[in-house]
């Protein structure tokens, strides 16, 4: 992403109903994967250090990030002792060392080797850890914002799912989510595309007024406890969790 998005996401990522929502939604998901105490996590992608305060509450938190100026924000929350360089697929920090939980929380699609990235957190991962990724999802909601962000795809949940079966996982949970928003959120990108053309229009993650946000954020993060229930059938984003098959990397 631009340095000016990375400036962007941490001065909305602790108060914006998108992401204190999606916080919300990925904690119920750890919650129930019964993770060890002392379980070693790496966040790969940890851009501004937003969900850093919540895995540390998991276990002992790893992180790597790209971009030196997300690290360097990402660092002064004094959440976690070393933030190292990482780049997919080649560069994953820590080498040598394996995790009880890797999460990637909207990054899979920036990265143009999606199969080489997820056969190299394969690697990384221990026989009985889990994988947590969430995604955007369905190429018919491909806007101006994909193109700002550098995404290189939005993903179904049959894709996803295929991928990771293909790099030796198997899934856990998997399920959309921004459910109940997915139809005014397909309205508005649809408006713009046709406003301003699918590689463009005016940024849509701006702050709403006080009162629609807590409406929004409310209405959001309830999704959560549809977590380990029933798979939502649609919406904005993907989230999956799986674990390593022994011996398929």
């Amino acid at each position: 992403m631009e340095t000016s998005a990375y400036q962007e996401l941490a001065s909305l990522e602790h108060q914006h109903w998108w992401f204190v929502g999606r916080r919300k939604i990925i904690d119920a998901l750890l919650s129930r994967l019964s993770l060890k105490e002392g379980a070693r996590i790496l966040e790969v992608g940890c851009g501004t250090g937003g969900n850093l305060e919540m895995l540390n509450r998991y276990g002992k938190l790893y992180a790597g990030e790209y971009n030196d100026a997300a690290r360097a924000v990402a660092l002064g929350k004094n959440v976690t002792e070393e933030i190292a360089h990482c780049e997919l697929p080649d560069d994953l920090p820590f080498e040598g060392e394996q995790f009880d939980l890797i999460v990637l929380f909207d990054v899979l699609e920036h990265v143009e080797n999606d199969r080489a990235s997820l056969k190299a957190i394969h690697l990384r991962l221990k026989p009985e850890g889990w994988l947590v990724i969430t995604v955007p999802a369905f190429a018919f909601l491909w806007s101006g914002h994909d193109v700002r962000h550098h995404h290189f795809r939005r993903y179904t949940r049959a894709e996803l799912e295929g991928l990771l079966d293909t790099e030796g996982f198997q899934i856990g949970y998997a399920g959309y989510f921004d459910f109940w928003l997915f139809p005014v959120v397909a309205l508005i990108r649809f408006a713009k595309n046709l406003a301003f053309g699918r590689d463009q229009g005016p940024n849509d993650t701006a702050m709403p007024p006080r009162v629609i946000n807590r409406l929004l954020t409310w209405l959001f993060s309830s999704e959560r406890y549809a977590m380990g229930r029933f798979s939502l059938p649609f919406g904005v984003s993907c989230i999956v969790s799986a674990r390593p098959v022994v011996g398929a990397a």
